[in-house]
């Protein structure tokens, strides 16, 4: 079921964002991606702290990520890690293209 939770909110044109708002990490990522006119439907901010299954979607994460911490950013379908990536993709001008990209930005 956490499988199916974390797919259904994964779109090959959209970016998702599993994140607890108390993380400082979350909250970077967040800002990060505020910066930029994401299209409406195109950016998702998914609050784990809003499931009961929290948990079992975490160890979802780690199976199918290799890390069980938020935030887990999916570019497209494809999870590109967390806050320190998202970042470093930012910094070395390779997240905006990778948006362009999947036309998620206006």
């Amino acid at each position: 079921m956490s499988q199916q939770f974390v797919k259904s909110k994964l779109g090959a044109n959209k970016v998702a964002v599993f994140i607890k708002p108390t993380c400082p990490y979350c909250q970077g990522a967040v800002e990060l991606l505020k910066k930029y006119a994401f299209k409406p439907g195109h950016l998702e901010f998914i609050d784990l702290t809003a499931r009961n299954d929290m948990s079992s979607i975490q160890d979802y994460f780690l199976q199918s990520t290799g890390a069980r911490t938020v935030p887990r950013v999916y570019i497209g379908e494809v999870c590109i890690g967390g806050f320190s990536d998202l970042d470093a993709l930012d910094k070395n001008g390779e997240l905006v293209p990778k948006l362009k990209q999947l036309g998620a930005l206006q």
